[in-house]
């Protein structure tokens, strides 16, 4: 891919891209938010298990190589597995298991980070150059979490004090952590991505990684079933297993890999964003959850971050591959 298409001017699929990437961040918010009620119905690993067992199924007929894409190099492949052990398989239990010990509106605030995430990475990694205003992003990032950390108040509602509290307040911080390592894993994920959609078509990518999360997955999700009653799951939780699979494993992925055939890892985490937005809106719009002062102050830093590492400036450019 040519370092044009990165130009400052107006490129005719830009703003396709540009779609693709917050729609993609906006459907991954809104599932890690629902996600919620199907743990409780189905734990972390048969959850996970089926997710991909569904979107494979769906998917199926991505995995034939195009004739006119190249065989895939063992470079190629070490990335397809890497991309899917840390953004299929490693994202999904710290995210599953995080967001069960927390809040949707907490794990927004966390997830508010990935845009600086995947720019620190993408510099790392992927030799883009960053501005001051990078690392000042991270900063807010980091001071987001701690002032998340500290609030108290989805403590207070449900528990007076005493060692229970500070049983219940072990299990959210431990929560917030998992899901913070689910933020490095989905930068991960956007940087290794954009390597990917040099080599393979967006749909081959798609359906590859969520093979090799399925065959991760396979010995404790056949291990979760063995004697998981089926029977009790409701209709309407097999219903959102159907749709947080179609959006975690096929529409999700295919949108991202599609925007970053045409825009810089850097840029693109602009648009994870949509994610925390979109997990604190189901958060307190669905699941009824509220947001208190000190989360929302703790969200609004984060953005901040947010806002410091996205605007566009000068401070950043893609090499040419």
């Amino acid at each position: 891919m040519s370092g044009a298409v990165e130009a400052d001017g107006v490129h005719p699929n830009r703003l396709l891209a540009y779609g693709s990437l917050a729609l993609s961040m906006a459907l991954v918010g809104s599932y890690v938010a629902l996600s919620k009620p199907l743990v409780a119905a189905l734990g972390v690993f048969l959850l996970a298990w089926m997710r991909f067992g569904i979107g494979g199924l769906a998917m199926a007929h991505w995995l034939k190589r195009p004739a006119d894409e190249r065989p895939m190099t063992p470079t190629t492949k070490r990335l397809v597995f890497l991309e899917s052990f840390l953004g299929n398989f490693l994202f999904s239990i710290s995210m599953l298991f995080g967001v069960s010990m927390t809040s949707a509106v907490s794990a927004g605030v966390i997830m508010a980070t990935i845009p600086a995430v995947v720019a620190v990475m993408s510099w790392a990694f992927l030799k883009e150059r960053i501005g001051l205003r990078v690392w000042a992003a991270v900063g807010c990032g980091a001071l987001g979490i701690g002032l998340l950390a500290l609030s108290k108040g989805e403590l207070a509602a449900h528990v007076p004090g005493g060692p229970e509290a500070d049983l219940i307040n072990n299990r959210e911080l431990l929560g917030n952590v998992l899901v913070f390592v689910a933020v490095l894993c989905e930068a991960a994920y956007a940087v290794i991505g954009k390597k990917l959609t040099g080599a393979l078509s967006p749909k081959r990518i798609t359906a590859l990684i969520n093979l090799w999360g399925f065959l991760l997955m396979t010995p404790m999700g056949l291990y979760a079933a063995w004697r998981f009653d089926f029977a009790a799951v409701t209709g309407g939780s097999w219903a959102l297993l159907v749709f947080y699979a179609m959006a975690a494993s096929v529409w999700t992925v295919w949108l991202w890999m599609t925007g970053l055939r045409g825009v810089p890892a850097a840029r693109a985490g602009v648009f994870t964003v949509m994610l925390p937005i979109s997990a604190a809106v189901v958060g307190v719009l669905v699941l009824g959850e509220s947001l208190s002062g000190m989360q929302a102050l703790a969200f609004a830093i984060a953005l901040l971050g947010v806002l410091l590492a996205t605007l566009p400036s000068g401070d950043t450019t893609t090499p040419a591959p």
